[in-house]
């Protein structure tokens, strides 16, 4: 306790151009960071992982691309780059303690990562500062929108989309295993035709495909960079050369393919691709909903629901009813999915807090993106593994459901008529028998016409049934 107190006693003071401040003695940061800390006591949210990421990626391809301008000594350049990269890998993420609910541009995280690197990098004997050399050709303005851009591109393509083709696979995986078994459908929660579980699967799988592909087009403009635009957008202090050749750099680092903004008024001034992004994100929370709730529904019982699969048994579900079982993992799917359509609509809100050449919501974005990135990609990695992977079909179940499901009266339509056909399925619901004993009562038809007609296997192809054996 003693050392504790010690330590949070010990100061040393810092200056920035608005006088003097007290900054822990320990801590890589300086003044600007320390006012920001004091200033914003808030939610006690640090900005994301993958923000600082992108910050310290950017601080080092500025390096890189301002000594190969011969705007900076090689071996500044070098020690800026190298205490940068430590940034972006995590080593120093405990020397970003600013809030989230910050200033708009989102200055105070930029300072921070420009005091932080000059720091580390005056220890290699060097005095480096963090205006004038790690910040050198940048802006806040430039450099926050690219490091949204960059963080939830990287989180995107590494994360993301490797979880949600994981999902689709494993998905398509067990639907081939049940081309062959028939299952009541439902339109309004009540029955109607036939289908397979592969067909119902696979309307799940279509849906992430179609997410995927909306997404990786969302991505191409998401990649537009306006670094080298710096305050406004003009390019004011930055070499002509600086932003396209940091587009170059950051691409080369990362293996992910970023292009320079042609328009970096547009990308200070507005969000819009973010706010695209972000509704990508929103449908693939729409589609996962979807499913989960299938899967709930389908898991329901196991008397008294549905009862068509059982997911696997993962904890017990009451405090109070012994042998109870829940959906734990669809449930969990649901509630980040809410999250994530809650994020969308603070994203819309924010990017559309633009005034003139900048807008002044960004680290909400930033924040609000990467955690729906994160949230989706666990989501669906569980929804896969711990849920879709390991369950089970109830076969003898959907089948004695599906025989008596009045609805396959509708495949007699073509040759009895629908008012006929409506006749047999009200009677078969009525005295809960199975269509086909009651049509062959009622119908006029053969048994092996019967047989044919009503196969539910057989229906879920579509298409006409008719035709009869031997005239009948």
């Amino acid at each position: 306790m003693a050392k504790d107190k010690a330590r949070s006693t010990s100061f040393r003071i810092e200056r920035d151009s608005m006088g003097e401040m007290r900054v822990p003695a320990d801590a890589l940061w300086g003044a600007q960071t320390q006012r920001a800390v004091e200033n914003f006591r808030i939610s006690g949210r640090r900005m994301p992982r993958g923000f600082i990421r992108a910050l310290g990626a950017i601080k080092a391809a500025a390096a890189e691309v301002n000594a190969e301008l011969g705007l900076l000594p090689k071996a500044r350049a070098a020690a800026i780059r190298k205490a940068a990269l430590a940034v972006a890998t995590g080593a120093h993420d405990a020397q970003f303690p600013i809030d989230v609910f910050q200033t708009g541009s989102g200055t105070s995280s930029n300072m921070n990562a420009n005091e932080v690197i000059a720091a580390l990098a005056s220890r290699a004997g060097r005095r480096v500062h963090p205006n004038d050399d790690v910040n050198l050709g940048q802006s806040s303005n430039d450099v926050v929108p690219t490091a949204i851009r960059v963080g939830a591109q990287l989180a995107a393509v590494e994360d993301l989309l490797p979880a949600l083709r994981h999902l689709r696979a494993t998905i398509d995986r067990r639907a081939r295993a049940m081309r062959r078994t028939a299952k009541t459908g439902r339109t309004h929660l009540m029955d109607a035709m036939p289908l397979t579980f592969a067909q119902e699967f696979g309307a799940w799988s279509s849906q992430l495909r179609s997410a995927e592909a909306r997404i990786g087009d969302s991505l191409k403009r998401l990649r537009r960079l306006p670094i080298g635009g710096t305050a406004v957008g003009t390019g004011i202090n930055a070499d002509p050369r600086f932003g396209p050749r940091m587009a170059n750099a950051l691409s080369r680092a990362t293996g992910t393919v970023f292009v320079a903004a042609r328009d970096r008024f547009e990308g200070i001034a507005a969000q819009d691709d973010a706010v695209e992004f972000s509704g990508q994100l929103n449908a693939l929370a729409v589609a996962l909903m979807k499913i989960a709730n299938d899967l709930r529904w389908m898991n329901s019982g196991p008397l008294a629901g549905l009862g068509e699969i059982e997911l696997p048994a993962l904890q017990p579900g009451s405090s109070i009813m012994p042998g109870k079982v829940n959906p734990v993992i669809p449930e969990a799917v649901c509630m980040v999915c809410a999250q994530v359509m809650g994020h969308h609509t603070a994203v819309s809100i924010a990017g559309q807090s633009g005034n003139f050449q900048l807008n002044v919501m960004l680290p909400l974005i930033a924040d609000d993106l990467l955690d729906s990135i994160a949230l989706l990609t666990n989501a669906m990695r569980a929804l896969a593994d711990a849920a879709i992977d390991g369950l089970r079909v109830r076969e003898d179940r959907v089948a004695g459901a599906l025989s008596r499901n009045p609805i396959l009266a509708t495949a007699l339509n073509p040759i009895i008529g629908y008012e006929r056909a409506a006749h047999i399925a009200k009677r078969a619901y009525r005295e809960n028998r199975p269509v086909f004993e009651v049509a062959l009562e009622d119908s006029g038809l053969r048994a092996e016409d019967l047989e044919r007609l009503l196969d539910p296997l057989a229906l879920t192809e579509g298409g006409i049934r008719s035709g009869l054996s031997g005239g009948g």
